[in-house]
């Protein structure tokens, strides 16, 4: 099983991105998909959390990820020293930030910048799931598209898949 960790806050899409991961990941037959959130206080920038697990055999444990394969943070304030208590053996955590740090576990994408650009707003969710390809074992970009065209609104599809074409550009020819 692949476990995915979200870290966000209220508003940044991070419940959206695990499920549209699940879809995804469920675009092809005998693949199972459990996505699920966790929230404090329910407000616009409030943190929370949302998990996706990903398996080849049914979901039955429905309990939050203690230890993620992957971690995400939407906002880089809520990456912090201890990030380690979350993260598997062998895992990566994929940051929305502009700087870099000296660890390599943790990899860097601008998912605000390159929203603002094509959303016009700093919504990071869809450019953190593009980047989560190469990090995904048997994630495509076509499964990408597949999970925003099956459930995002029709008004917002087009310029989704445009934030997932502009990071798979950024990033071709790049180990994430």
């Amino acid at each position: 099983m692949i476990e995915v960790i979200w870290h966000g806050r209220g508003g940044q899409g991070a419940f959206t991105a695990a499920r549209l991961l699940g879809a995804a990941w469920c675009a092809e037959d005998g693949r199972y998909a459990l996505a699920f959130p966790s929230f404090g206080p329910e407000r616009r920038g409030a943190p929370m959390r949302a998990f996706t697990k990903l398996s080849t055999a049914p979901v039955g444990d429905r309990s939050a990820s203690a230890r993620g394969n992957v971690v995400v943070y939407l906002d880089e304030t809520l990456f912090a020293p201890g990030f380690e208590a979350e993260l598997a053996s062998g895992g990566t955590v994929l940051v929305n930030s502009e700087r870099a740090f000296d660890d390599a576990r943790v990899h860097v994408i601008d998912a605000n910048g390159i929203s603002q650009a094509v959303l016009g707003r700093a919504i990071p969710n869809t450019a953190l799931l593009a980047a989560l390809l190469p990090l995904v074992p048997g994630l495509s970009r076509e499964s990408l598209v597949a999970a925003v065209r099956s459930n995002m609104p029709a008004r917002l599809q087009d310029k989704n898949i445009a934030v997932i074409d502009t990071v798979l550009a950024a990033r071709e020819g790049e180990a994430l």
